[in-house]
């Protein structure tokens, strides 16, 4: 039978682990405000260079540019963005499920990954499918580096003809319990690129473009390419963190 001290021992061991536990609540509640707070932020800037690529497109005329360029031989590079950790829902199994979902869709031997987190890493592992490239352990300093480490590669392999197609898939942040999975095409960058509210953005504005479509073009497409896979990082960082 406990004696007394025992009784005080155990009330003080679990008075100590509640402190630990608030503490930890704490913490995590302090990197999902930032995470969505930063995404918040981010999506405007990401949808209004979707507005002004599309327009810029649309009147460029002839005017063309090697990230526009499209190819038929097949071959496909899927960026795949998960977490490094579980413990977050089906924040990463939804995501990797699409994404599978893809794969046996297209040839799977003509499609190359890259994977970002460690649970997309190990989950490709094993099925013995071509990784290109990993980017792992970074989601606690996520910055805009990162986003252009991913989008300098695909870019330079596209222009190189070493794959035809780019596509990025990542959860979409809606809500503490929602994520979307989100499938989008990165490379060649669609000429009618535009903002998922479009039937609510109104009327679209007229450009003057100084110095001119050619100069802007050559400025903004690799620029665009880096800020949607930068939202498709910190989209994934605010869902994951919200689940964890």
């Amino acid at each position: 039978m406990a004696t007394l001290r025992d009784i005080q021992r155990r009330i003080k061991s679990v008075q100590s682990t509640q402190k630990i536990t608030k503490a930890m609540k704490l913490v995590a509640a302090a990197k999902f405000r930032r995470a969505q707070e930063r995404i918040l932020e981010a999506r405007p800037y990401a949808k209004k260079m979707n507005e002004l690529l599309g327009s810029l497109v649309e009147r460029a005329g002839d005017i063309t540019h090697p990230l526009l360029a499209r190819r038929d031989t097949g071959r496909k590079r899927l960026v795949i963005v998960t977490a490094d950790k579980g413990l977050c829902g089906a924040f990463n199994s939804n995501i990797l499920r699409e994404s599978l979902r893809f794969l046996r869709g297209a040839d799977e031997a003509s499609v190359t990954l890259i994977v970002v987190g460690k649970k997309a890493r190990d989950f490709y592992r094993r099925r013995q499918f071509a990784i290109k490239s990993e980017l792992l352990g970074f989601w606690d300093r996520l910055a805009y580096s990162h986003a252009q480490e991913i989008a300098n590669g695909v870019m330079r392999d596209y222009l190189a003809e070493e794959v035809d197609e780019v596509q990025l898939m990542y959860n979409e942040f809606r809500s503490v319990a929602v994520q979307r999975p989100v499938r989008q095409q990165l490379l060649p960058i669609q000429a009618d690129a535009e903002s998922d509210d479009k039937d609510d953005a109104g009327p679209s504005e007229e450009y003057i473009y100084e110095p001119g479509p050619e100069s802007i073009l050559a400025s903004l497409l690799p620029r665009h390419v880096t800020t949607q896979v930068y939202r498709a990082l910190m989209e994934s960082a605010a869902g994951s963190t919200a689940r964890a």
